[in-house]
């Protein structure tokens, strides 16, 4: 358990030399609207599916034919919330987004400037002591930084409303100006998201699952591939600053660290769908790779140095350069094989972002077999 206070950490290191896998990643490949609006519908995007370096095309669609009997994949049921709300520090426009509620009942949060279209853009952090207000007659009282995230991300006090009611009167969904446009909530839903008790969620998007259909989930199970929930609230992850993620609440029950651990002695794969997912569940990990129920904050930040415990595998978006999540996502599949899925994705012009399409990592199988038995399974 955490003091009463907030969380505060060093997230850790940064991305290091990622260039070398993509380079700039050209402007045409940001998915600008959702796959149902370029297509037929939420499973009409592309999957990219590496095994070590070899790598296939396919569409989602296809997915179960690319898994197995015995197969777990562990998705993250938070919802997203309408996290961005308007207000007014002094004269100038403001946009608040709402990030994470902390212990102590403050919130972490980020003012942007508006701009054109609806979207935001970066803007200077603080002061500490200014006010905005917000619509729907709050006050909001900035007050220190939020450890870890530069002066980027602001711990606020909020009065003069509930702040999940505030963000469902007169919040909108998080979007960057790589989007053509404002979408309405149910577009940043997943199929797996489920109410919080508490009115939490996450400011964005667990994307990785949004592809995903009651259809597809349903064709899944009916070829053996088991469903394990899990919850982390994610945070505001700016399109321009790219730091490691700040301390996220999470929660993994029982019935999950059953699930998984015993797919592991069946000789199951366990593949994350996306890396929220990935973060709560190494964090519910032991060193002897055991899953056990846990709840609350995770610092975890996952490197090639640290390693995973417990997930072979992990179905992801695909990641800006100085994206930190290319950590993790090297820690799970190696170098090698992150530049290879990522040269193939640029030449073949897979879309970007929380719209875009999806990345499949599967184990070699010597490295399934491998990671198991080091574990003691």
């Amino acid at each position: 358990m955490r003091e009463a206070t907030a969380p505060r950490t060093d997230c850790g290191p940064g991305t290091r030399g990622f260039g070398d896998l993509l380079g700039p990643v050209p402007p045409e490949l940001s998915a600008r609207v959702p796959a149902e609006e370029r297509g037929s519908g939420r499973d009409d995007v592309r999957l990219l599916v590496s095994r070590g370096t070899e790598v296939a095309h396919h569409a989602f669609r296809e997915l179960p034919g690319r898994l197995r009997a015995g197969d777990v994949l562990v998705v993250n049921t938070s919802p997203t919330l309408p996290a961005a709300v308007d207000g007014i520090l002094g004269d100038a426009a403001v946009v608040v987004h709402f990030s994470t509620r902390g212990d102590d009942g403050r919130w972490a949060v980020e003012l942007r400037g508006p701009d054109r279209g609806g979207a935001t853009r970066p803007r200077a952090g603080g002061p500490a002591g200014a006010v905005v207000r917000p619509a729907g007659g709050a006050r909001l009282v900035l007050e220190e930084p939020l450890g870890g995230a530069g002066d980027r991300l602001w711990w606020a006090r909020v009065s003069g409303v509930d702040v999940p009611g505030l963000l469902h009167r007169h919040g909108r969904p998080i979007r960057y100006g790589y989007t053509e446009r404002d979408q309405p909530l149910s577009a940043y839903q997943t199929v797996f998201a489920l109410p919080s008790p508490d009115g939490g969620g996450s400011a964005e998007m667990p994307s990785a699952g949004r592809p995903f259909t009651a259809a597809l989930v349903a064709e899944l199970v009916s070829r053996g591939v088991q469903f394990a929930p899990l919850t982390l609230h994610t945070g505001v992850a700016s399109a321009e600053a790219h730091e490691p993620p700040y301390p996220e609440r999470f929660d993994v029950p029982g019935s999950t660290a059953w699930l998984v651990n015993a797919a592991r002695v069946a000789g199951g794969r366990i593949l994350a769908v996306g890396t929220t997912a990935v973060r709560a569940l190494e964090s519910a990990a032991g060193p002897d790779a055991v899953v056990r129920a846990a709840s609350g904050w995770t610092d975890l930040v996952v490197t090639p140095e640290r390693g995973v415990r417990v997930v072979d595998g992990l179905l992801t978006g695909l990641h800006e350069p100085e994206a930190s999540h290319l950590l993790m996502l090297e820690a799970i599949a190696g170098r090698a094989a992150l530049r290879r899925g990522y040269a193939e994705a640029l030449h073949h012009l897979y879309l970007w972002h929380e719209f875009g399409d999806i990345h499949l990592i599967l184990p070699e199988e010597n490295a399934h077999s491998a990671r198991r038995f080091s574990n003691g399974w």
